[in-house]
């Protein structure tokens, strides 16, 4: 018996063969690739909620530090430096980004403040360090022409010729965090607030 070869068979040399390897390393490649930016996106996404968090974890200074300028506060009359409470009544100076030099060296910080202010929560790993300066040029009573002051609109018309009385300033307070967490991340955070004189 005899067997007989088709002809086309003998032709083939395997190019087909080639053709599916090389689809199957693009194939490959891309997969990679789509992995690759799976990855990045979630670590961009998991940078993001940890700065939103530790800003979060910031309020936390903001509101004990508007405590202490109520009234009967420690620091609701204070006209000259208190580093007890790591409050300075003139401004501190800045980098190029507008944040205070106490914060960023703690050889600085030690002639503002204490750190045994500093807010700690050992649970969510977070320790927020802050510092307050006044706004003004100079320490004791502020002045108009020393102290960054706002003043509010007058509200309502007038009740005849009588101009109403000028607004009540107030000076401008400056509260600056560092919120320091997990993995070595740190935050500034910034917020101004003002107190009628």
């Amino acid at each position: 018996m005899k067997i007989s070869i088709p002809r086309g068979a003998a032709r083939q040399h395997g190019v087909v063969l080639l053709f599916c390897l090389i689809v199957l390393v693009i194939l490959l490649a891309g997969g990679v690739a789509v992995v690759r930016s799976m990855n990045t996106s979630l670590t961009t996404a998991g940078n993001l909620a940890f700065r939103r968090d530790l800003v979060n974890q910031g309020e936390r200074a903001i509101s004990a530090v508007l405590a202490k300028f109520a009234s009967g506060g420690t620091l609701a009359g204070a006209t000259t430096d208190v580093p007890g409470e790591n409050f300075k009544a003139t401004k501190l100076d800045t980098n190029a980004q507008g944040v205070p030099t106490a914060l960023l060296d703690d050889k600085a910080f030690a002639a503002v403040g204490k750190d045994s202010n500093d807010i700690t929560d050992a649970t969510a790993q977070v320790s927020i360090r802050y510092v307050i300066d006044r706004l003004c040029t100079d320490s004791g009573n502020p002045t108009s022409t020393g102290c960054v002051q706002s003043s509010a609109a007058p509200s309502g018309g007038t009740a005849g010729p009588v101009p109403p009385p000028p607004p009540p300033t107030a000076t401008v307070y400056r509260l600056s965090l560092r919120v320091s967490g997990p993995r070595d991340t740190q935050v500034f955070v910034q917020s101004t607030f003002t107190k009628p004189d």
